[in-house]
Order: structure tokens, then sequence, then C-alpha cells
């Protein structure tokens, strides 16, 4: 079978657990890293995190080992406060992610009733607590660059992106139909950015279409599409745009809108003060009203 048939996600899979998981590293206190993990790469330059998804031989597909590195970062980027902005990409330029790997155990076709190596089928622990960055409660932007195929399983990490850059050669699909498996967490959380024929399109056609960067650049699904080799550059510029601005009202506006998203226009405004309250930093509020009287500008990208 083809790389992005065999290791297509699998919302059936279990999480971490007994030998399959990394060796926890770093530790949750770790502040300005270094970060090391075995299977992601992650740089710190100018208050930007670049985080790579380092499994290139298997097109960057996420095993339980990945999906433990991913929740130790998120943890440790919280109280990491030299990093203002993530940069989410995977490694090499065939794919951005595809899921899970299929190497993986499957224990939905283990000989047992239970689908999920539980007692019954009401105990399921979703990939997604695990990997996503929002699920792990980092409240800090994320930018995927999208630098080949996600499918499947890569929206649990782009559906908790907050802004996608795509490769002009990148694709997405959702192969779940194709093999049997309903695509059910995955749709759900793409619901959120694109339109809900394209999400119903999507996953209902299986491995049998693929949204290609242009169509996503034209539902919405990415803000910007670049040629492969000006993906990296362009993900940076845009981070280093963003972390020039004050942290806390980045951060507090990044919250707000998210909040927005989960609990409709009403239902956030009953929290909107709270979150005005706890983003505001009166230093960066009074540096802010100082460079307005001053009359200088910056010089804006008009995109």
């Amino acid at each position: 079978p083809t790389p992005e048939v065999s290791m297509a996600a699998d919302s059936t899979d279990r999480p971490p657990g007994g030998s399959d998981r990394a060796t926890p590293a770093p530790s949750l206190g770790l502040v300005s890293g270094p970060y090391e993990f075995d299977t992601l790469r992650v740089d710190v330059a100018d208050h930007v995190a670049t985080v790579t998804l380092d499994r290139p031989e298997a097109h960057n597909a996420f095993t339980a080992g990945m999906q433990q590195d991913c929740r130790h970062l998120w943890t440790a980027l919280r109280s990491d406060d030299d990093v203002r902005v993530v940069v989410l990409t995977g490694a090499g330029e065939k794919a951005f992610c595809t899921g899970i790997d299929r190497n993986e155990p499957f224990t939905a076709l283990d000989d047992g009733p239970a689908l999920y190596g539980t007692s019954n089928n009401f105990m399921y622990d979703d990939p997604g607590d695990w990997l996503g960055p929002k699920s792990n409660d980092l409240w800090k932007p994320v930018i995927g660059a999208v630098n080949g195929m996600a499918c499947g399983g890569a929206f649990y990490l782009l559906g908790e992106c907050d802004v996608l850059v795509a490769a002009e050669h990148a694709t997405f699909f959702d192969p779940h139909v194709t093999y049997g498996m309903p695509a059910v967490y995955e749709p759900m959380k793409m619901l959120d950015k694109m339109p809900f024929g394209e999400v119903m399109r999507m996953s209902l056609t299986g491995n049998g279409e693929r949204i290609s960067a242009e169509t996503a650049l034209r539902m919405g699904l990415v803000s910007e599409v670049v040629p492969a080799d000006e993906l990296a550059a362009t993900a940076d510029r845009l981070a280093r745009t963003i972390a020039a601005n004050p942290p806390w009202a980045v951060q507090g506006t990044l919250r707000a809108i998210w909040a927005a998203r989960d609990l409709g226009r009403l239902g956030s405004r009953t929290m909107a003060a709270s979150i005005l309250s706890a983003a505001t930093d009166k230093a960066a509020l009074a540096s802010g009203a100082e460079g307005f009287t001053s009359g200088e500008r910056p010089d804006p990208r008009t995109r």
C-alpha cells in the first residue's frame, strides 16, 4: 500500500501506554529549552519555537511516543516566557503528517469484543487529547506550516492551530471511511476551519479525493499558499510579526477568539471582561500609548 494509505489516521487507536511510552523529556518544569525529544525537533529563536514532527521516513505519522512528546512539549511551553509563538511543521517535503502510524498496535482488530483494549467500549482515550496544543491548555499562537500531505489524524494538530499556511503542493484528505473506519473526532475539529459541506465531502469521499492547497485557500482553511521553498520563511515571518507584540495582549486576544468560537457570541460575552482584565499588562498598555503618541508606525506587509 502507498504510505498515505498505510499510515492513515485511525480514531480507534489507544493512547500512549506501557512499553510504547517514550522516555519522558524534558522535565515539565524546564524553561527556555533546550528541548530534546525522540520524535520532535524544537528550535527556539527570537521568541519563536519552530516545532518539527520528525519522522520523515514514516511521513511524520504519529506514534504513542510522539503523542507523549507533544504533551510534554505543549505543557512545558506554557511556562516558557521566552516562547511567544509556535510554528508547527513536518520534516521533509512529502508530508506534514499522515495520522497514526499503522505499525502501532491496532486494538480494534484484537480477538476481544471491545475496540479500545479496555473492558468495554464506553472507555476511550482519544489520541487528540495528547497531541493538540489547545487540548493541553497552551494558549500561545500556533502557526501550522503544511509542507505536504495532511490527512486523518493530522487534523488533531491542524484543528488546534490558529493560522495555517501551506506549500503549493500540500494536500488535505481524510481516508477513514475508505478503510472501514468512521471519521469522527477529526472532522469535528475541522468544522470550525472549513465550511460544513467541504468537511462532509472530504470525510465521505475518503481516499478518493484530495483538497489542493489552492482549494484550501479558497475555502479559508489556509490563509496563504507559497512555493515549497518559501514556506519556512513565510511561517517564520508571520510568527515574528506576532511575537513582536506584547505577549499578554496577544494571548488574551487568542483566548477571547477561541472562547467565542467554543461558546458562541452570547456565551463568550459572559467571560469577556474576565479575559480583558487577565490579559491587560499595564506596563505594555503604557508603552503602547507612548508609542501611539509618538507617531511612529510599523511598516506593514500587505498580503
